[in-house]
């Protein structure tokens, strides 16, 4: 199970405008903006995991990045500078707090405060550089090397990752179906076990080895 960061030290992270911005808490599965809807805050999460998606017009979706303990949401920020709406979702994958700031606000830190740019600007750039490599992997990695980096990723160290079908299909970018395939084709080869909602990892060091 993945094992998200609970906390940081704000006061050695964040700058100023920030740390003295308003806290808000939201509770799992809550929906952080969806497409179409415009930016109006800027959010850096302080504990727990915010999950951002597209989903295509079939109702497929991949997952694109998550927001953890310390960073900021790139869609929400490239959007506020450039004044557009969200052209995908978020939600929160477990209880989340997070500092907020409207959009004025927003607008007079970034001139106001140079702690306060460089933070937004080299978050983004770091973002920016995450989402294109996440991007490559898509494109570029066959489903099957996707889906065994996935697993490894996912187990603890009982050697189970608790996922079903559908969590790993939106994880490596495909369909559940075919994520069930190759799945069945590990456990022909006793590379794992299946059960529902849990797949027990049997050989770690032979599907490392395959990456």
């Amino acid at each position: 199970m993945t094992d998200f960061p609970k906390t940081f030290d704000q006061a050695a992270t964040l700058p100023e405008p920030l740390r003295d911005a308003a806290e808000i808490d939201v509770p799992a599965g809550q929906c952080v903006f969806s497409q179409g809807q415009q930016a109006d805050h800027y959010l850096v999460v302080t504990s727990g995991s915010v999950k951002v998606f597209a989903r295509s017009s079939e109702g497929r979706e991949v997952v694109l990045y998550r927001v953890q303990a310390g960073e900021m949401c790139t869609l929400t920020t490239s959007c506020m500078l450039g004044h557009a709406n969200y052209p995908a979702e978020a939600i929160t994958e477990t209880g989340v707090r997070a500092k907020v700031l409207g959009a004025a606000e927003f607008e007079r830190a970034l001139h106001e405060s140079a702690a306060f740019r460089e933070f937004v600007f080299h978050s983004l750039g770091e973002r920016l550089a995450e989402i294109l490599q996440r991007m490559q992997t898509l494109v570029l990695e066959t489903v099957h090397l996707r889906l065994i980096r996935c697993l490894l990723s996912r187990t603890g160290d009982d050697g189970v990752a608790h996922a079903t079908h559908e969590q790993l299909a939106l994880e490596v970018g495909t369909a559940r179906e075919v994520v069930s395939r190759h799945l069945k084709s590990l456990e022909r080869e006793g590379l794992i076990e299946t059960q529902r909602g849990r797949i027990s990892v049997l050989r770690r060091k032979t599907l490392e080895a395959l990456c």
